[in-house]
């Protein structure tokens, strides 16, 4: 292989490398945005339901404030027989 031919392929292999390279920053670009676009997407909503939950706490309080006895009441239920299960 001469020196004609050795330079020819380096530069060929520079040009994939850079091309290869270029592929992978894009790809990376789109990654980052398709991931930001899903964080806001999943804030928005959290912020939706949030403002659903206080509205729906305005409205209904009693009921509001019975629905979370009973959760509160099942939770340590399930937490009593977790720990005594351990025992």
């Amino acid at each position: 292989m001469n020196f004609e031919n050795t330079h020819q392929a380096i530069d060929g292999a520079a040009t994939s490398a850079n091309h290869a390279g270029e592929q992978a920053l894009g790809a990376a670009h789109r990654g980052v945005s398709a991931l930001r676009e899903s964080s806001q997407h999943m804030v928005d909503r959290a912020h939706r339901a949030s403002e659903s939950t206080v509205t729906y706490i305005r409205e209904e309080p009693m009921k509001s404030m019975l629905i979370a006895a009973a959760a509160g009441a099942t939770l340590m239920a399930l937490m009593s027989l977790m720990t005594r299960s351990r025992h």
